[in-house]
């Protein structure tokens, strides 16, 4: 479906987005440049980052700088100039930039271009079981390290910790048990899950201060990891080094002079076998 898809990633350190008005302090994703210079974080310190990357491309419809533009060409000037966007660029509109929305519309809305279209990771039958999870993992998980990460207050950050803490060993023991969350079958609630999982011990871990856990210190979790990052197409879309850029290098309220800690090399571990299939011998 990539043939159908254009997919043009952003750069991956914030920068301000009107930098000839200096009453706009608003800093998020802009595109690459390959004729700019490198440049600081948005304070002027740290760096420098290049102002493009192999894969990171400009914006060849709107032909805007950054994020915000695509947002203000289409005429919305007062959301938070989010992404992901899916965008049509026939008719040259934000289609939605919830993600949780998207990954539901590429699963079911382009099978005439997907090069898998008996594929389907949101099946009826298990749509209620996929609800049911993400009903708490988002919260507790993908949305907890958040609420670690920018908590203003200790008692805000205890809450956080602890509901990320318990919901981290409910996943954990639910993976022991079987081979995904909803259960036999590979969903979009996995992938969900997965791509907190990714950045977990690289990022959230130091940054975001989630140290009561690590996914490298659970077998079930790291080789319920390896399984997924090891299927038909996953390890592609990783790139950690800019994974690691963006987050430490776009907050200089949390790491003001924007220096990327060196980890643990997490991504090597994923490149490493997997004990998962003994739940296909055990459905024998």
């Amino acid at each position: 479906m990539t043939t159908q898809l254009f997919i043009s990633p952003s750069n991956q350190v914030w920068q301000h987005t009107k930098p000839g008005d200096p009453s706009d302090n608003h800093t998020g994703w802009t595109f690459a440049d390959p004729e700019s210079k490198p440049f600081a974080n948005s304070i002027g310190l740290g760096g420098p980052f290049p102002s493009s990357y192999p894969g990171n491309t400009p914006d060849p419809h709107l032909h805007a700088k950054n994020i915000r533009e695509i947002y203000e060409k289409v005429g919305d000037k007062d959301g938070k100039y989010t992404v992901p966007i899916l965008f049509d660029k026939k008719l040259k509109t934000i289609v939605s930039n919830e993600s949780s929305e998207i990954i539901q519309m590429l699963n079911s809305e382009f099978n005439d271009f997907s090069s898998f279209p008996e594929v389907d990771l949101a099946p009826d039958q298990l749509r209620k079981s996929m609800d049911d999870v993400d009903s708490w993992i988002y919260p507790s998980i993908n949305n907890g390290v958040y609420r670690c990460g920018f908590a203003k207050s200790q008692q805000a950050y205890n809450k956080a910790i602890e509901e990320l803490t318990a919901a981290f060993d409910r996943v954990e023991e639910i993976l022991s048990k079987q081979r995904f969350i909803t259960g036999d079958n590979f969903t979009l609630s996995d992938i969900r899950l997965f791509v907190t999982l990714l950045r977990f011990d690289e990022v959230y871990v130091v940054y975001f201060k989630t140290n009561t856990r690590a996914v490298a210190n659970s077998a079930v979790l790291l080789n319920y990891c390896r399984e997924i990052y090891q299927m038909n197409g996953v390890a592609s879309t990783v790139n950690m080094a800019q994974i690691k850029e963006h987050y430490y290098c776009s907050h200089p309220d949390l790491n003001k002079f924007s220096i990327i800690p060196k980890g643990t090399d997490f991504e090597s571990l994923l490149k490493e076998p997997h004990d998962r299939n003994r739940f296909l011998q055990s459905q024998v």
